[in-house]
């Protein structure tokens, strides 16, 4: 009996008379959260009160612009697998946080995002700094809810954490009235575990592993296509253990980058439309297609109606909605991808499929010999974004976060970077986000400050969140930032050139002096626009301590190949 007692004592709530504001600075805590990213005003400003006050548990970040802080949000949860949490306040704070929102959407970002709000007696009458963000945010976010009143904050911060990081995971945001904030209440706090109707991580069928792993044996010419799903779940091991013991060819896409060691010999590369050509050319002859924790996103599959119609397709998968959403499944595995490939590995035959893995070698001697070399050791005077990719590999030693933004320079950067280590790319994938690398370069500085990051930008992107060069200087964060400068909007001056008979319309930069604004920042700052200068420049930058911005003078008209054209078939990939 008095051993019950105690257990009842030790389960019993705590509770204690506190503010909303202050409500919402002890569910973050106990959510485990020590960083986050945000921009004050005036509705937010009694949380913010509280947080000065709480600045020895939890560390405040200030972004320059409010979408610099949700991507650095996502840089920080890409990097650790944890929440990511970005504060802003009504109106344009929270409109501005939109962005970074929908990009965690697209591409799985575990993200709480939290807003201030007007005081509830003022919703919908248009006060000063009132938008509804709840309607906004609600097609981009993985759920989303306003606060009108404080005794709701514990139960609603419980929930969105859980919903953010179980399943698929995904961005949610609170919306906090200021009356909420300001008013008190009994809090206690109590962790959530689940939420009714909601089914985040599906129970395998047996049925379905046997089937799959008949499949499996059974195939002459199998190829995996292996997605983030793999890192989200955890399943690097298990890939590799599938991988080898099958002796199965695996391709990734850009999220999926890292998951595997691109230098395994197994590893045949990139999918989609600026991947490597075996992998394209050989989707279309493999006779069985097996699908890991991707999404048959469009620029990976190319035209719908002619994608591995000869295959059978096993889709292993966490998210039902995404089963036949694109492609139909012959067989759909769902559950984390860590349980399944566990569940499936003792049923699978050892195998080797040399023959097969030769079409693979084959394929990309065609590709290294009209596309890869003409990259990584140039010929022709001006610079390649590809040989600067190299000299980071080799001064890295393969070890290095690389953080790209979006462009040409981004699918440069997934081709040519390699990785021997998981949550290495960290991009913008299904939204396309410019802007997107120099605030997440930042967060994911701070979630492996024992590591290496690289942020690889490109003119354009740079200069949209060019302010949070800032953040940097206030911190001494030794970010190391490389600006590809070719003085256009490369990828979409490569379409002008292929597709629009080179009517470069509103795509050539005039760029101000990017060094002398590092420096202004007091950043350690050069610019390379010879081939000789170029190794050297890279060595010391990643032997630098400190923050580090290298400019890079490269080719204006060097185009990223292979390319898949828009609507074409993942068997028309052009070399040239």
């Amino acid at each position: 009996m008095e051993t019950l007692k105690a257990k009842n004592k030790e389960t019993k709530k705590t509770t204690m008379k506190i503010s909303g504001a202050e409500a919402i600075i002890h569910c973050l805590l106990e959510e485990g959260v020590d960083l986050i990213y945000g921009y004050p005003g005036g509705a937010i400003m009694p949380v913010y009160d509280e947080l000065y006050k709480f600045q020895d548990k939890l560390t405040h970040i200030l972004a320059r612009h409010e979408q610099g802080a949700t991507h650095a949000a996502q840089g920080y949860a890409r990097v650790t697998g944890k929440v990511g949490v970005a504060m802003a306040t009504s109106g344009p704070g929270a409109t501005n946080l939109v962005t970074g929102i929908a990009d965690a959407q697209i591409d799985s970002t575990p993200m709480v995002c939290v807003t201030g709000q007007v005081f509830r007696h003022l919703l919908g009458s248009d006060a000063f700094q009132e938008t509804d963000i709840i309607g906004i945010s609600t097609p981009v976010t993985k759920w989303n809810y306003q606060i009108t009143k404080a005794s709701e904050i514990p139960e609603i911060m419980a929930k969105a954490f859980y919903l953010a990081r179980s399943g698929r995971p995904g961005p949610v945001l609170v919306d906090i009235t200021k009356n909420a904030q300001l008013e008190e209440f009994e809090f206690s706090y109590e962790k959530c575990t689940g939420v009714r109707s909601y089914n985040p991580v599906p129970k395998p069928k047996e049925e379905a592993i046997d089937a799959a792993a008949e499949l499996i044996n059974n195939a002459k010419k199998p190829f995996i296509v292996f997605g983030q799903g793999v890192i989200l779940g955890e399943a690097e091991e298990e890939l590799k253990a599938l991988v080898e013991k099958a002796g199965i060819p695996a391709a990734w896409t850009i999220l999926g980058l890292s998951a595997m060691d691109t230098d395994h010999p197994l590893n045949v590369g990139m999918v989609g439309m600026h991947g490597n050509y075996g992998p394209n050319i050989l989707t279309n002859e493999c006779d069985l297609l097996i699908a890991i924790g991707m999404r048959f996103d469009d620029r990976v599959t190319g035209r719908l109606d002619d994608y591995a119609k000869q295959a059978k397709v096993i889709h292993f998968e966490i998210d039902p909605a995404e089963i036949n959403k694109n492609v139909m499944s012959d067989v759909a595995v769902l559950g984390n991808s860590k349980e399944t490939l566990k569940l499936i590995l003792p049923k699978i035959n050892e195998n080797k499929h040399e023959s097969w893995h030769n079409e693979f070698k084959e394929k990309y001697k065609i590709e290294f010999d009209q596309v890869i070399n003409d990259q990584l050791n140039p010929t022709k005077e001006g610079l390649t974004m590809g040989e600067v990719l190299k000299e980071i590999n080799i001064a890295s030693e393969n070890k290095a976060v690389i953080v790209s933004d979006v462009g040409q320079h981004q699918m440069f950067a997934c081709r040519y970077a390699k990785f021997n280590q998981s949550k290495s790319n960290i991009t913008s994938g299904g939204l396309g986000t410019m802007g997107f690398a120099l605030p997440a370069a930042i967060g994911a500085k701070m979630g492996a400050m024992d590591r290496e990051v690289v942020a690889i930008i490109g003119d354009g992107g740079y200069q949209m969140t060019i302010q949070e060069l800032g953040v940097i200087f206030q911190h001494n964060l030794p970010v190391k930032i490389v600006v590809l400068n070719n003085e256009h909007l490369g990828m979409v001056r490569q379409w002008q050139e292929l597709f629009f008979d080179k009517r470069y319309a509103s795509t050539v930069m005039t760029n101000p002096d990017f060094v002398k604004i590092a420096e202004g920042y007091h950043i350690e700052a050069k610019r390379v626009s010879k081939r000789e200068n170029l190794k050297a420049a890279i060595q010391e930058m990643m032997a630098s301590k400190n923050p580090y911005f290298l400019e890079v003078n490269v080719e204006q008209e060097d185009n990223v190949f292979p390319m898949i054209p828009s609507g074409a078939s993942v068997s028309e990939i052009r070399l040239k």
